[in-house]
């Protein structure tokens, strides 16, 4: 966790700077890292906020460059990661219920996406995908702020 977490500050630090391509790297890199050890974290929670948190790091990168698709194609692949995990029984349930406290979250951040820049084809693919009865009722009923970074 401790590596994740340099890796990010350093990210927010080259994002702050304007330094879009060190930025993106630490970003990457901080991403690659929660995948790999996604099931592994001792703190499931920790585990899918550092996933959660490296998507939508880049997301926000992408949009801070002019590249709105590029954010969408984040935002949902996050999104899209967690609901899989809910529906996975092979993990663990605190995993699981991990992935679905965040789905909140990340469902938000698309919806609050669509509205300020607009539908995209992965965008539009997502929420067709989810029918009212196909998202969980805790992911439905999200908050619309978020607060990563």
């Amino acid at each position: 966790m401790e590596q994740w977490k340099r890796l990010i500050e350093a990210g927010n630090r080259y994002f702050a700077d304007g330094c879009w391509v060190e930025a993106r790297e630490q970003y990457l890199q901080a991403l690659a890292l929660a995948q790999v050890l996604f099931e592994r974290w001792r703190d499931p929670d920790a585990a899918v906020a550092a996933f959660v948190v490296s998507q939508h790091n880049l997301a926000d990168l992408q949009l801070m460059i002019g590249h709105p698709e590029g954010a969408a194609e984040h935002l949902c692949a996050c999104h899209e990661h967690l609901l899989r995990c809910v529906a996975a029984p092979q993990l663990p349930p605190a995993l699981r219920q991990a992935a679905l406290n965040h789905s909140r979250r990340s469902y938000s951040g698309v919806l609050n996406f669509v509205a300020e820049h607009g539908a995209y084809p992965r965008t539009d693919r997502l929420l067709d995908a989810l029918a009212p009865g196909d998202m969980p009722t805790a992911a439905r009923s999200a908050p619309a702020n978020r607060q990563y970074h």
